[in-house]
């Protein structure tokens, strides 16, 4: 299925007579604003401040969604439909605790990425997230393969290699923590969209907060383990949190939430795979964001190498059958205006 079959199949599934696109349109941009604002929040945050603890901030972020949807359920009727889920512990140990601890996995990774590359870079290695959900939805069998597809990701694949290789501020550690925050996230995304799929047929589809309401304590509880393990909690300085300041903490953590809640949304109303391909955009918003704010390096074989990754993503999402007549269309109106031009000064 292509990006844009997924989000007619999605408007679709909420309104099969109107077939409305608007709503998937604004959690397309809901999910993108959110995301951008909080990597460079996160980014400005741990950098330009004291708090230099990438895993405990996480956690923070994970806490602060916990006591929100704990709040939002006993005092408003948001969650309401969390009471018609059978949530026993045996169900909650398959469908939930899994995809908190690959939830987890994925932030604390990619937290920790950006002690060792630019948000530039880091965003040109997510353009090879879509390869990675794509590989991963083959082999939870989500997605059937196909050679075209293969095909096409090889090239991105070798798009995506031409950006690493013209990157000047080069670490392996980084690049490590970044592919695996990369294959964390594709499988939690997957779950989510099996999750999903099953719950529909049965009637019991987990709307986006009734999902983080259960997903956020588990997540919380993984990562505060691994900031033990890490060694951040036995390094962390509660002068800290004074100094960086408590209204900058929770503004911190009140964006997080809007970002874990639209992450929802948008998988619930298209797919793990389209939201991967719907980042490549978000991506490069994000990557003018870091060279206009921090002034971070790009060189032109990755801009070369960003460029084809980008063209492999718009065939992969639109398929030929759409590119053709748009490009005929365009041919033809070139050839229209140059015949133009020439009567038109054409000595009579």
């Amino acid at each position: 299925m292509t990006y844009s079959e997924a989000l007619t199949a999605a408007a679709a599934a909420a309104d099969p007579a109107k077939k409305p696109i608007w709503p998937v349109v604004l959690g397309v941009l809901a999910w993108v604003f959110w995301s951008n604002l909080t990597i460079l929040f996160n980014k400005w945050l741990i950098e330009s401040t004291e708090f230099h603890y990438p895993i405990i901030l996480t956690t923070w972020h994970l806490l602060f969604a916990t006591l929100a949807t704990q709040l939002l359920a006993r005092t408003t009727s948001l969650l309401n439909s969390r009471h018609t889920h059978h949530m026993t512990p045996r169900t909650y140990l398959r469908q939930i605790v899994p995809i908190g601890l690959l939830y987890s996995g994925s932030l604390v990774t990619s937290n920790l990425t950006y002690l060792y590359l630019n948000v530039s870079f880091i965003q040109m290695l997510k353009a090879g997230g879509p390869i990675i959900t794509l590989l991963t939805s083959w082999g939870w069998r989500v997605a059937r393969p196909s050679l075209e597809s293969f095909l096409n990701i090889l090239v991105i694949a070798f798009s995506v290699g031409l950006a690493v290789a013209g990157e000047v501020q080069f670490v392996w550690t980084g690049v490590v923590f970044q592919v695996a925050s990369l294959v964390f996230d594709a499988n939690r995304l997957v779950m989510i969209q099996i999750l999903l799929t099953q719950g529909q047929g049965q009637g019991k589809k987990m709307d986006p907060l009734v999902t983080l309401y259960y997903s956020a304590p588990v997540c919380a509880l993984t990562n505060a383990l691994i900031a033990l393990g890490s060694g951040e909690v036995a390094g962390f300085e509660w002068g800290v949190v004074r100094r960086t300041g408590w209204g900058v903490l929770l503004a911190n953590a009140g964006v997080g939430f809007m970002l874990n809640v639209s992450i929802f949304v948008l998988i619930g109303k298209t797919s793990g795979l389209t939201m991967t391909l719907v980042s490549v955009p978000k991506n490069i918003l994000l990557i003018v964001c870091s060279i206009v704010i921090w002034g971070s390096p790009v060189s032109s074989l990755q801009v070369v190498g960003y460029g084809i990754a980008l063209l492999g993503l718009l065939y992969y999402s639109l398929g030929w059958r759409t590119i053709q007549p748009l490009c005929e269309a365009a041919v033809t109106k070139v050839k229209g205006w140059r015949r133009g031009e020439v009567y038109k000064y054409e000595p009579v």
